[in-house]
Formats: structure tokens, sequence, C-alpha cells
């Protein structure tokens, strides 16, 4: 049975040396990355696929550029459009993959895109400024939306903010994109929450906290008339609680459902977490530096055995082996550069 074939897209600041998107063949039986080119995209902080796996979007300087997925992993750039605001940082697409959702850190706002069939980017559909004041005044003291994600069921929108400590949760009209606010999920003050991410079975959710350094767990029903989010858990990100210069930065879940990664920024170390499939409980397997400055975004290959980690601050890229019953992290081959690494996404190809 032939062996299938990924690549990986590495996001990164363009105003270094490099020049936007590279693209990595990823080696399957070695375990490592080798690149195979740059698409030059502006400042690409964040890429997701389409849900019909044909497209790459990308936050760039001119709002969202969309790319076309090659058989072999190429891209070849469609369009950009404007998003009315200014640069965003987080990306996601409705289950039927007709509006991508913009979140924007630095001025607060939801934005939705309308998308064409043809892989274009259409016309803005909707935006709204949140609003509120944080109650830290050197770092949240306003709206930053840090992450914009649809609930499994394709029922509402979740707006994690930053900033305000809440994850406002919006109703979006199917037909004009139009987004109403239906409810709002209030997390403890400074908690910072960051990113969101549901399980595969939909049946919970799982967001960070960038200054309190947890993991909240919750359990997420929506089969009523209203969107039911209960607290479940709560568990600690980083090694050391009193370290208050850490700061909690990726999470991820495994594309087989069974574990949780996490990043944290300060203390510079990684966490995995074990899923349980009936509960949703995470339970710790490790925490552990990984001698880089800023992890900012991790991923792990298909088979689950081999995380990378963008070392952002580094301008490098490490690899490391997991051992699950050991709970270990063992190193593997020296770092890759790459300059100021945003965001990386593992994709299938064609060929």
């Amino acid at each position: 049975m032939e062996q299938k074939k990924y690549v990986a897209y590495i996001g990164t600041y363009t105003h270094g040396s490099s020049i936007g998107i590279h693209i990595y063949d990823m080696d399957m039986e070695n375990r490592t990355l080798k690149e195979r080119s740059v698409v030059p995209v502006h400042n690409s902080s964040y890429v997701t696929k389409s849900r019909s796996g044909q497209y790459l979007y990308s936050i760039a300087d001119e709002g969202v550029e969309v790319l076309k997925i090659e058989p072999n992993g190429d891209l070849t750039s469609i369009n950009k459009v404007d998003i009315d605001g200014m640069r965003g940082c987080y990306l996601s697409t409705d289950v039927s993959g007709k509006f991508l959702f913009v979140g924007g850190y630095h001025d607060g706002k939801v934005t939705v895109v309308h998308t064409h069939r043809d892989g274009r980017l259409g016309s803005v559909m909707d935006g709204v400024f949140h609003q509120g004041i944080g109650s830290v005044a050197e770092r949240n003291f306003r709206p930053h939306v840090s992450c914009v994600i649809p609930t499994p069921d394709d029922k509402y929108l979740c707006a994690v903010d930053n900033g305000v400590d809440q994850v406002k949760i919006y109703k979006v009209t199917p037909g004009t994109g139009k987004l109403h606010l239906y409810d709002i999920l209030r997390l403890p003050l400074e908690a910072a929450p960051r990113l969101m991410c549901f399980s595969k079975d939909g049946r919970f959710a799982y967001i960070n906290c960038e200054m309190s350094n947890q993991i909240r767990v919750y359990s997420y029903d929506g089969s009523g008339k209203s969107p039911k989010f209960e607290l479940i858990q709560e568990v600690r990100s980083i090694m050391d609680m009193k370290d208050v210069s850490s700061a909690s930065c990726a999470l991820k879940i495994s594309p087989s459902g069974k574990y949780l990664y996490t990043s944290s920024a300060g203390e510079n170390t990684v966490g995995i977490f074990r899923i349980d499939p009936e509960t949703g409980l995470l339970g710790k397997i490790l925490i552990l530096p990984i001698s880089g400055g800023y992890p900012k975004d991790i991923d792990v290959f298909p088979d689950e055995k081999t995380m990378v980690v963008l070392c952002h601050e580094s301008n490098y890229m490490r690899f490391f082996t997991i051992d699950y019953e050991k709970k270990t992290l063992i190193m593997k081959g020296k770092q890759v550069p790459v300059e100021t690494p945003n965001c990386i996404l593992v994709s299938e190809t064609e060929e």
C-alpha cells in the first residue's frame, strides 16, 4: 500500500528576510521537513484550509489572501480582500464553506467574508466591533478577538476575546452572513482566553488562558434552543504557576482526537494531555521545556509520534519524538532555520 504524502505550510512575518508561506515536504520515514519553496504573502500570521480542502486562506497585510492548493501541495495565489479593519489574527470557515470568519486582535473585530465556489474571496458581509474594558492597563485593557470558531454543529460562532475575558457567541444568518450576539461565556477576570477548539465528537470545548496559564474544559450541548457550555475542569498549562512572565500560546488537538497539545512562552514549554473520550477530561502526560524562544505554534506528524515546535523568537523550528507511555520528549536532530515562524498547518497531498 502506497504511503500517503503530506506537506506542511508555515506562515512567517516578512519584515525580515522571509517572504511568506514556506512549503515543506514531510519525510514520513525520517520524520523531518524539507523546504520545497516559499510563496510570497505579506506577514502570514495565520493560515487555514477551506472546508473542501482545495484552498488555503492566509492573514496578510492586505486583509486575507486565498491560494489554490495544487494536487502536489504547491500554492497558487487567487485573490486578496480587504476586511475593512486592522490586520486579523485568526481564520475559520463555517461547515458549508460559504463564509470565512476573521478574528481581529488589534481592533477587537469579528468579520464575515463571503467565499465563492471558484475559491475567490468575495465581499465583506458583516463586521462587529467588540466593546468593553479589561482590567490590566498594559496588556488587556480593551477588546482583542484572538479566535473565531464555529461550534461543530454549525449553529453558533464563538469569538474568543482575549482582552475582556469573554467568549461572545453569535448566530450567523445563513443567507446574509449577518452576526447577531446570542450569548456570552464569561471567564474569570484576567484569565485572557486565547484559543478555543472542540473535541472530535463535538461534545467538549477547550480554551487556553494566556494570563492564568490554564486550560478550561467545557461540555457543549447545542441541541436545545440555546447553547450550553458547562465548565467541567481546569488544568494548569505550565510547570511553574508562580512564573508570571509565562503566557499560554498554541492549542491543538491531535488528528486522532486522543491528545491535546499546548505551548507556553516565557517558560518556553510544551504540554501534552490525554483526552478521555467519554468525559472529555484532560489527563496530563507531560509539560517540558523545548530549548527555544516563544513556541508560538506546534503540530504533530500524522502518526502523532513527532512534534514540530515553531520557536518564533529563536527563528527556527525544532523536532521532538513523543513517548506517551514514558511521558518524555526527545529532541530529534538539529533545529531548522525559519525566520519568525507564526503558524503551521499539515496537509495531505494528492500526488
